[in-house]
């Protein structure tokens, strides 16, 4: 077996990372990152297979995370009683969403290839993931504390999908449009706020 050489490894994540973000992940060259990293295509398939096999070196372990994080914060929740659950969910959801913010501006150039780059890769649509939980999670709540909109059949999974799609592309649009973090941070209060005011509508019956 052919020594690994130490450093290379690093060395093309790093060049990897700059020609997703450079040419996104269809047309990003193999040959260009082995050139950068002082390596040739041959380690490069060595040490991770396909191009994706590169790209989900970058990305996965972030991905892995951030969803084990977000789940679990699912799963806390419903763990609580009724009445807290009814009492503390703003407050929950608003600091769970503070929370990711803070993951994704850790890991922002991660975040920007998934969001920007990773178009041909299994990852293009890992915010579609995310809003599985979330509706799952939200239909439950709203089962839980009875809402009348679910019982009658007003509010379907399918609504809840849209409106909860809607907010998490808005959440990442930060990333989207490279904003500092301050900013990003503002950004994200003022969406959660019209979020919750919207969703708040959907908790009552029409009381036409």
């Amino acid at each position: 077996m052919a020594k690994q050489i130490e450093g290379v490894y690093e060395r093309v994540l790093e060049c990897a990372k700059e020609e997703f973000l450079k040419s996104g992940y269809k047309d990003a060259s193999l040959r260009t990152i082995a050139v950068a990293a002082g390596t040739t295509t041959g380690s490069i398939y060595t040490r991770f297979g396909e191009k994706e096999g590169l790209f989900s070196a970058l990305v996965e372990p972030v991905v892995q995370e951030m969803l084990q994080i977000f789940c679990r914060a699912q799963e806390l929740f419903h763990a609580l009683d009724r009445e807290t659950k009814i009492s503390t969910m703003p407050e929950y959801s608003s600091k769970s969403m503070e929370y990711l913010l803070d993951y994704m501006y850790a890991n922002f150039d991660v975040f920007r290839l998934l969001l920007d780059s990773s178009y041909g890769t299994k990852y293009h649509h890992f915010i579609d993931e995310m809003v599985h939980v979330e509706v799952e999670s939200t239909y439950r709540y709203m089962e839980v504390i009875g809402c009348e909109n679910i019982k009658r059949g007003i509010v379907t999974e399918e609504f809840l999908h849209i409106i909860t799609t809607a907010y998490f592309e808005g959440v990442f649009e930060v990333v989207r449009h490279n904003m500092q973090y301050e900013e990003a941070k503002k950004y994200i209060h003022m969406l959660r706020d019209y979020h919750m005011a919207g969703f708040g509508t959907i908790f009552s019956p029409p009381s036409t």
